[in-house]
């Protein structure tokens, strides 16, 4: 039987960072692909992460969908959450490559990768777009039920950085290649931001960092009482202004963005509220 892959939803989608989406009419290719190796309790996505939504297809079909993307004038492949699929991934990059595929490849996923995963994907990745979401291995184990996150997220981070070195864009400010590590703000958990900012500055003082401010308190969050509320502006401005203090290069986002950020992939266009 021909190996299939299971995904959630793929088109244009304009919710990515600036240098990935382009101009209003391009976006990133983004392709969700169904199923996480984390459970984390305030995952926005937890119809499709934890809860298996999704269709299978054929990698034949994925190296389509890739093309499609590219037609639609996409600026870039944007794969999140690969790391469960990431053999079948990897195929298709090979394939689409051979039929015609150029824009970047975007690998969007939660930081908690085996080294010898990221090893394979040397050479087929332009942009790895992980998470740094602890520094803490208690915190992340008692929201993601995870163990080792900090060891593991690191030295995926480090040979991450060692492939494809600092975010590099072109002349229209759409990046090419790099790495770029997102972090979400979590509520009531400061010293954990303050903690990944330290040993990403540690990595390397190239390293791009987006702060994340769209945590929202659902799926099984509101059984912790510290993530029962959005972030505040006061926490925002905190972790920012630290990261500026360590000269650390990045971006917050906007102030109330929570709730825009939480798609619906039981709908055809997830994230038309």
């Amino acid at each position: 039987m021909p190996a299939k892959i299971k995904i959630a939803w793929y088109g244009k989608h304009f919710g990515e960072e600036p240098p990935l989406v382009g101009r209003k009419d391009q976006g990133a290719g983004t392709i969700f692909f169904t199923g996480c190796n984390l459970r984390c309790v305030f995952c926005q996505n937890y119809q499709i992460s934890q809860r298996n939504l999704g269709k299978d297809y054929a990698i034949e079909e994925l190296v389509t969908i890739m093309l499609d993307l590219q037609k639609a004038e996409a600026v870039n492949i944007d794969l999140v959450s690969p790391t469960v699929w990431w053999q079948q991934i990897k195929e298709a990059i090979i394939l689409a490559k051979n039929n015609g595929l150029v824009i970047p490849i975007v690998w969007n996923s939660n930081g908690y990768e085996r080294l010898e995963i990221i090893k394979a994907m040397n050479g087929l990745v332009d942009i790895y777009l992980p998470d740094f979401k602890y520094s803490d291995d208690d915190v992340a184990l008692k929201y993601s039920g995870i163990r080792n996150y900090v060891e593991t997220a690191e030295r995926a981070l480090r040979e991450m950085w060692r492939q494809v070195g600092p975010l590099q864009v072109d002349e229209r400010g759409i990046a090419r290649c790099g790495l770029l590590v997102r972090h979400l703000i979590l509520p009531n958990n400061l010293e954990n931001s303050f903690g990944v900012i330290d040993r990403l500055a540690d990595l390397n003082e190239n390293i791009t960092v987006s702060l994340m401010k769209q945590f929202a308190p659902i799926f099984r969050a509101t059984d912790f009482s510290e993530l029962s509320r959005f972030v505040s502006r006061d926490e925002s401005e905190q972790i920012f202004n630290y990261l500026s203090a360590m000269e650390l290069n990045g971006w917050v986002q906007e102030d109330d963005c929570g709730e825009i950020f939480i798609p619906d992939f039981k709908k055809q266009h997830p994230f038309n509220n």
